[in-house]
Parts: structure tokens; sequence; C-alpha cells
């Protein structure tokens, strides 16, 4: 058996460590070596295609932790398939600019959706619609709408409808963000006051409902029923979503199900869908639809899973809110799960939702002294591979290369 053990550090690289066992837990073997680790990796890459969603619990944590004493470091990742130069032949410096030339006034055309007489009810629908946030979502699919119509007709038009898409997604995305940060009883997003901090939680309800509203009546104005019903699955899935997080399994194998489920629902479903509209609005084929939703799922996925491993290595400035949140949340996320393979003791903790004194901060040592944030890193590595896999069956272009660059700079964010 292997004697090396990994450890995540910052910059985006592996590097190996001695593991420091946690208070009263039992030493645990490394990852298997030779012919057996060697066997396994062969069944994880024959397996690239399966939804990961579907390994049970025990599996996947032994599937990657044979796979990860090869695996490479998400720095060499990055430069394997990033260049300045496209695979199409065609420069671009920045996968975000070259979105962002079709979202060109993108804050301002939604605040023309929010049109809101009352000026209190105004300026809280309005509160992030500021320009200060990533635009992650309108950005891919605005990129995702280039690319299904190059691939289609060689059209490099976005069509109008595609990028009212794109403003949706943003508009369901903070309207869910709002939501959430009352039902979490946030107090800061995004390096300032959340809307239920300065207006109240039941006014920042009312203002959630508002926006999802105002992006509703713009779907409807799109015209096409089919991509209606794409986008009416996503806010179902949010609440679906919600109602995951609010539980839990006491079964293992079940938990990383069920946290993968919730998600795919409270994150990915958002981005799949949406990609898989413009999608539909710019191609006949079902086939591209089906691409399209396949990368922004597994991009979605892999986003969440970073997002779940930052709130473990990042400071609260570089996030823009508190650290460990989804710990004092109760919440077991990915590197919580994959640390309690090491340290069992932390099933007890799971299953009272870390609520007793002293429960968050044992937590998060158990966390930091497993290869809990490394393992949740890597299978959002398989996701994000998963993603290119699927738009490389595009025609070549920019905006497709755009998005296989997107996919990567996903696992090298630091906030």
């Amino acid at each position: 058996m292997a004697s090396r053990w990994w450890r995540w550090r910052r910059g985006c690289s592996w590097r190996p460590a001695a593991r420091s066992p946690g208070p009263g837990s039992p030493g645990l073997a490394g990852p298997p070596g030779s012919r057996a680790a060697a066997d396994v990796r062969a069944q994880v890459h024959r397996r690239k295609g399966l939804d990961l969603s579907q390994i049970p619990y025990i599996n996947l944590v032994k599937h990657l932790t044979s796979a990860c004493p090869n695996v490479y470091s998400i720095s060499r990742f990055h430069h394997t398939t990033s260049d300045s130069k496209t695979h199409s032949g065609e420069k671009y410096t920045d996968p975000f600019k070259l979105g962002w030339r079709d979202l060109k006034g993108l804050y301002e055309d939604i605040r023309k959706e929010l049109l809101i007489s009352t000026s209190e009810l105004k300026e809280m629908s309005e509160y992030y619609f500021d320009g200060k946030g990533k635009a992650f979502r309108p950005i891919i699919v605005a990129l995702m709408a280039r690319a299904c119509n190059i691939h289609h007709n060689n059209s490099r038009h976005v069509q109008a409808s595609q990028r009212t898409i794109a403003l949706i997604a943003e508009m369901i995305h903070t309207a869910s963000l709002v939501h959430d940060d009352v039902i979490d009883d946030a107090s800061s997003r995004r390096g300032k006051h959340t809307v239920n901090k300065i207006w109240g939680e039941k006014k920042a309800v009312l203002a959630g409902d508002l926006i999802l509203s105002a992006a509703s009546i713009a779907l409807a104005r799109i015209g096409n029923t089919t991509v209606i019903c794409i986008l009416t699955q996503v806010i179902e899935d949010l609440v679906r979503g919600e109602f995951l997080q609010l539980g839990s399994k006491e079964n293992e194998n079940e938990r990383f199900a069920h946290y993968l489920e919730k998600t795919f629902k409270k994150t990915a479903s958002l981005i799949a869908n949406s990609c898989k509209a413009v999608s539909v609005l710019g191609c006949p084929d079902p086939v591209v639809h089906e691409i399209a939703y396949q990368y922004g799922k597994n991009v979605g996925i892999a986003f969440q899973l970073i997002d779940d491993v930052l709130d473990f290595t990042s400071c609260s400035d570089q996030m823009g809110k508190p650290t460990s949140a989804d710990l004092k949340l109760g919440l077991a996320t990915g590197p919580v799960l994959f640390a309690c393979q090491q340290f069992p003791e932390m099933n007890a903790m799971i299953m009272r939702r870390f609520s007793l004194p002293g429960d968050v901060d044992r937590a998060r040592q158990y966390v930091l002294q497993s290869d809990g944030v490394q393992q949740t890193t890597y299978l959002a590595q398989q996701y994000c591979h998963e993603a290119i896999r699927q738009i490389s069956k595009l025609r070549p272009s920019p905006e497709r290369d755009a998005l296989i660059q997107l996919s990567e700079t996903v696992l090298t964010r630091d906030k």
C-alpha cells in the first residue's frame, strides 16, 4: 500500500504531505498501488461518460483514491488544453471577454425588465444587479449560443431571444440568492450586506419573487413553448434542491448521492437548462441540445464542488461572504463527506447537523487533516473532463474553445 497522502495547497497544485491523524482516529492506509490501482484507474477512464452521481459513495471514494497518485495537478490540467490560440485556429485572449461582447448593457437591460414604480422595491430588486458579480452564467449562455449557431449553419450572430436567455439566467440566479439568504439568515454577500439584512426577511422574499416574475415575463415574450418548459424546470429544481438541503440521510451510501442531487438541482440545473434553451433556439438537432445540456450540467456541478472546497480553503475577504458557512448551517458538503471516511466520528456530527458547541471547529479540523478537500477537487476535475468531452463534439470555433477554457477556470478560481 502506498504511504503517500496528498494535501491541497493554494496555488492550484498538489504536493505530498505527511498525514496528520485526527484526535482519537485510527490510522488509515494510503491509496492502493501497483497493479490494483492501475486496474481501477483504467475502469475510471473507461467509465468517463458515466454520471458520477450514480456511483455508490463507498465505491466512488475507492475509485478516486486509487486514481489520485498519478492525477495531474490542476495547474497542469489547465495548461494542457489552454492556449492563447484556440483549437479552431483563431486567437482570443479571455473567454469572459469573448462572451461579454454579446452581453454589453446586460445589467441595464435587466433593470429595464424590472419595471417598478415603488422606489424601495426597485432599490431592493436592483441591489445585486450592480455589475459586480461574476456573470458566470450569462457568459456561458452567450458562448454556448454562438457555439451552437456556428455548429448548425456557421452563423456567428447571437439571436435576440438567445441573449434574453442569458438575462433570464442571471435573474433566476439572483432571485435564488435573495431567497437563499433569507433561508440561511445570511448577513453578507459579494462583500456587502444582504437584502434581508438591510430591508428584513419579509421584504427580501417579495423582492426575490418580483425578480422571478420579471424573468417569467421575459421568458413568455420569447414565445417558444419548448424553451418555456425547459426553463420552468429550473425553478422547480431550485425548490426541490432547497428541500433536499434541509434534509439529510443516515445511510452513508445514500448521503453522497443525496448531496450530488442537491448540487445539481440548486446549482447545475440552471446552467444546464439555460445552455439547452439557447441550443434549441439556434439549432434543430436534438443531439446538439443534449451536448449543450450535458456541458452545462457537468460544469455546474464542478462549479459547486469547488465552491464547497473554497468554503474551507479561502478567507472571507476573497469569497465576499463568511467561510465555514456550510458547517454553521449544518450542511455536510463534499469535503466533509470524504473526510468522514477517514474520521468516522464525524457521522454523529453530520446527523446532528453540527449543532453542539465545538462541532463546527472540530469538523473543520477533521476536513483539513483529511483528504476531503483534495478528493472533492479531483471529483470536480472529473466533471470538468466530461464537460470538455461533451462540448468537443461541436464544430471547432473560438466560442467552443472558450467554453473548454472556461470549464478549466472553474477549477482554478479562488472566489
